[in-house]
């Protein structure tokens, strides 16, 4: 009997909550396990975190407060939100590869959850996105930052960075869905990651002195409620307003994408 004869039948049942959990922990560590076959996938993740650290501290840091370690409070947080954003289109990525190279024609063979899939890729890649921002605080820490907070409120900018990042990465998501090639997530990437990142306070304290409209826009932005929630959490100040409205953005962009993205997913899969 053919791979395709099984596949309708094991399609038409449907698969326990329980099993649907243990076939979703078991992509996701399939998708983690790749990094061993993979080593330069782990020096990614690491690499340019380390990069972005160092460029933004030494290069901006003087001139603009001062010094490296008076601009580390300010960059820090705001690296570490710009990476997050960075790393969930890797979870597009990976799953438009997956797709294009005919993996998931081999999931659909499979008495697995039809989401399990889709739900392995983004619970590897939110471990994927943990270990850089300690990649980022380690190399923070290196060069002079010190969180100034408690260790619980570490463990909850942890919680709050990951939590918006799984939210966002539905938009992700959804793109590669649509298009036919990876690096088309990549290029969606670039083109919407770096405007919504710069324009926002994830490299500057405050919007003083910048013109009006673009103020407006920086001051209302999803990123400057992380980013400064993550300031707070991190060094003192505001959180729970700047975090209740960063969910906020991040609930309404899954609501949009993740439906779409579920929708597409039918279909392509």
């Amino acid at each position: 009997m053919t791979t395709a004869s099984l596949a309708p039948e094991h399609l038409s049942k449907r698969v326990a909550p329980g099993t649907a959990v243990r076939n979703t922990a078991t992509l996701a560590w399939r998708n983690l396990v790749q990094i061993k076959h993979n080593p330069m996938e782990l020096l990614d993740l690491s690499i340019q975190p380390i990069m972005f650290v160092l460029l933004f501290a030494y290069v901006f840091g003087p001139p603009m407060e001062g010094s490296v370690e008076a601009y580390l409070p300010v960059v820090i947080p705001g690296i570490i939100a710009q990476n997050a954003l960075f790393a969930g289109m890797s979870t597009g990525f990976g799953l438009n590869t997956d797709i294009t190279k005919g993996v998931f024609d081999r999931f659909r063979s499979l008495p697995i959850a039809r989401s399990a899939p889709l739900a392995g890729r983004i619970i590897a890649d939110t471990v994927k996105q943990a270990w850089s921002m300690v990649i980022l605080l380690l190399v923070g820490f290196a060069i002079g930052f010190r969180v100034e907070t408690n260790v619980l409120a570490l463990v909850t900018a942890f919680l709050l960075l990951l939590t918006f990042a799984v939210l966002f990465s539905w938009t992700s998501v959804y793109i590669a869905m649509k298009v036919n090639e990876p690096e088309k997530v990549q290029i969606f990437g670039f083109v919407v990651i770096f405007p919504l990142s710069f324009l926002s306070t994830a490299f500057i304290k405050s919007t003083e002195g910048i013109p009006g409209p673009v103020a407006y826009v920086m001051d209302n932005s999803p990123v400057t409620h992380l980013v400064e929630a993550m300031r707070g959490l991190l060094v003192g100040g505001p959180v729970l307003e700047h975090s209740l409205i960063a969910l906020a953005w991040g609930v309404g962009i899954s609501l949009v994408f993740a439906p779409l993205s579920l929708q597409a997913f039918k279909k392509r899969a």
